[in-house]
């Protein structure tokens, strides 16, 4: 019995379709090769979150504090 893989990438601001194309493209490599999970299996969710719902040292990345 083979586990899916869920790989769920949150990131700060967007990124564009191509990006996301060949961010899921290496994750879903990289889990064939050393988890050996087929390609098949694999999921993978992008979460595109405002700079605003980000906060680094207590600062938001909007830069607007």
């Amino acid at each position: 019995k083979i586990a899916m893989p869920y790989v769920n990438i949150r990131v700060a601001g967007t990124l564009t379709r191509e990006q996301k194309k060949q961010i899921a493209a290496e994750f879903t490599d990289t889990l064939e090769r050393i988890a050996k999970k087929p390609k098949s299996y694999t999921y993978i969710c992008f979460d595109e979150l405002p700079d605003e719902n980000w906060a680094v040292a207590g600062n938001l990345l909007d830069g607007t504090d």
